[in-house]
């Protein structure tokens, strides 16, 4: 029962507004699968569809909602199982980020991040996955966490709180669901040129300051686009892998990590002691 194909496959996709979800909904729609979509932003979901319509693809249903209002997606669910049944790849990319040390974190940061990064996708997982093995057909979970929720990245301490959540969740799900013919896949992007590289918060920190800014010049240079996201995520559904890389430095930082613990813990301190030199 596992997905090998997204040819005529039911398939939710949040956070389809712009970059990863964007991107992740265009290339399913080009593989033939059969688009739900939603992002909080009304504007760039229009587009998306738009996008998608043009290129031949089908989106059979989309709204606009935050997926941290459990009642919000409840209604979503309700309206897309009444009209369409259950469906086949339920996959949570949406996502926010902040970052910042905890003196300078406020709570606002770190209920934000649960809320949006970990809650969101444990809502959406309640109400479209139990539809999904009442139906008996198999199918795929997909879960966008980060590299931040593999390892212990400087200033991602409210980040990685929702990160290594949906983590957690995730490789409990792979056994879990296992029995049911549904696959999980955890996608652990590293840097990845989206609009969140221009509007992350930073708390304390000035992003005007030119050393911040050649960080983030850094950042862009290693960052991989949305577009090879899209095609590691579909690639992750039909060979059911369940860690999804984007890129090679992740993938070797976290055998590293396993691996060599103690030289991960030494390097992590450093690059943790190098970032909060610019506070």
């Amino acid at each position: 029962m596992a997905i090998t194909t997204l040819d005529g496959k039911k398939c939710l996709i949040t956070g389809a507004a712009s970059g990863i979800g964007r991107a992740t909904a265009v290339a399913a729609a080009g593989r033939g699968a059969e688009l739900f979509l939603t992002d909080v932003n009304e504007v760039g979901l229009a587009e998306t569809v738009a996008i998608v319509g043009r290129a031949g693809g089908t989106v059979s249903f989309s709204a606009a909602l935050d997926i941290s209002d459990f009642e919000a997606v409840t209604a979503f669910a309700d309206e897309i199982h009444e009209q369409f049944g259950s469906l086949d790849v339920v996959m949570n990319v949406a996502g926010i980020s902040a970052w910042g040390t905890v003196e300078n974190l406020e709570h606002r940061h770190w209920k934000s991040m649960v809320d949006v990064n970990l809650m969101g996708p444990i809502h959406v997982i309640e109400r479209f996955v139990p539809p999904m093995i009442a139906a008996g057909r198999g199918g795929h979970l997909v879960n966008v966490s980060s590299a931040a929720g593999l390892l212990a990245l400087p200033w991602h301490a409210a980040y990685s709180a929702g990160k290594f959540g949906l983590r957690g969740v995730s490789e409990v799900l792979r056994y879990d669901l296992k029995r049911h013919g549904i696959g999980v896949s955890l996608v652990v992007p590293g840097g990845v040129r989206t609009p969140l590289v221009d509007t992350v918060q930073i708390a304390g920190v000035d992003r005007s300051d030119p050393r911040v800014q050649k960080l983030t010049w850094r950042f862009e240079k290693r960052a991989v686009t949305p577009e090879k996201v899209a095609t590691c995520i579909l690639a992750g559904i039909e060979k059911n892998r369940y860690l999804v890389y984007t890129s090679g430095d992740v993938r070797f930082g976290y055998w590293w990590a396993r691996k060599f613990a103690p030289p991960y813990e030494f390097v992590m301190q450093k690059a943790n002691d190098r970032f909060s030199k610019l506070l």
